[in-house]
């Protein structure tokens, strides 16, 4: 049985990644202090919003992984396992670089973590949003890295094991429309989803208040995923603020289903006012959300609109 949650489901939590294995929900995101990354987990979505969340690591007090701890993903690989995230320098606040850690045991919540390192680029520089999935007997990488001079583009590699890569990375989008460009260059936040014969990925653009919004890849399921000519993109959002629900800057999402895997399900960060004093990274009311989407005729997802604050039921 399906049940309902209040949206947001989880306040001050940004980037939310929220998958389902093994029969629970395990939840991370970033914590608004940027200096930590915890988990939580439960049997339902609903039950998330009370469960307690377990820090399984702190930032270093300098070097390397010291400040602005940002999107940490949780996946199990061939049965271990591991968290991605990104990190940049105290003394170095925007050398952000992606980073692994693996769970020593089977438990995340109760079992020893340990730092597999630095996810080295050919291209070193400011690289965050690490998401692995697997196709067709290979595991690949997707994150975003800015190229000079300043603009945050989409790379896929294949790689040797689950923290380094083995091909060649391939840029798959640039932020070449305008509402892409808004504020910043961006296209960052790539979120997986295979359905229908097509491999989808999600990614959120422009700069991170109520512009930042939701664009949409694909590529035939057979398709050679690391040739860019593979890639298709959306020529406009699809999903981005609503002003009459009171949701502004929706995006850097995850997927998961209901219980039942009947329900797809879009779990996305945003906040409910549009007007932000300072720098937005300082606003701390990025809540996690929760909601049901639905497909096209033509195999493609329908994300819809965000929905308004309060109980949902799928």
């Amino acid at each position: 049985m399906n049940s309902s949650w209040n949206n947001p489901l989880i306040e001050q939590r940004a980037d939310p990644h929220l998958s389902r294995v093994d029969g629970r929900y395990w939840f991370t995101a970033s914590v608004p202090s940027y200096d930590a990354i915890e988990i939580r987990s439960a049997d339902s979505i609903p039950g998330l919003t009370t469960a307690p969340a377990k820090v399984i690591w702190r930032k270093h007090d300098s070097g390397a992984m010291s400040f602005h701890v940002w999107a940490p993903e949780l996946h199990r690989i061939d049965g271990r396992w591991y968290v991605y995230f990104a990190a940049s320098e105290r003394d170095d606040i925007w050398k952000l670089r992606m980073y692994v850690l693996e769970c020593e045991g089977d438990d995340p919540l109760r079992d020893a973590w340990v730092e597999r390192g630095q996810i080295i680029t050919p291209e070193d520089g400011f690289s965050l949003d690490a998401t692995p999935f697997e196709h067709q007997g290979k595991r690949y990488l997707c994150w975003a890295q800015k190229s000079p001079p300043t603009e945050s583009n989409l790379y896929l590699a294949e790689m040797a094991n689950p923290w380094t890569l083995k091909s060649e990375p391939v840029v798959i989008t640039r932020p070449d429309l305008a509402w892409e460009r808004i504020g910043f260059c961006v296209n960052e936040g790539p979120a997986l989803l295979k359905r229908h014969g097509r491999v989808f990925i999600a990614y959120s653009a422009a700069a991170t208040d109520a512009n930042y919004c939701m664009g949409l890849l694909w590529a035939d399921e057979n398709a050679d995923l690391l040739d860019p000519k593979s890639w298709h993109k959306s020529p406009a959002p699809v999903f981005k603020t609503d002003e009459s629900v009171g949701q502004f800057g929706p995006g850097h999402n995850s997927f998961t289903t209901t219980p039942d895997g009947q329900i797809d399900l879009l779990v996305y960060h945003a906040r409910n006012y549009r007007d932000i004093v300072g720098d937005p990274l300082n606003d701390p009311n990025r809540h996690a959300r929760v909601q049901a989407f639905g497909w096209r005729d033509d195999g493609f997802p329908d994300f819809g609109t965000p929905v308004a604050d309060g109980l949902y039921s799928p």
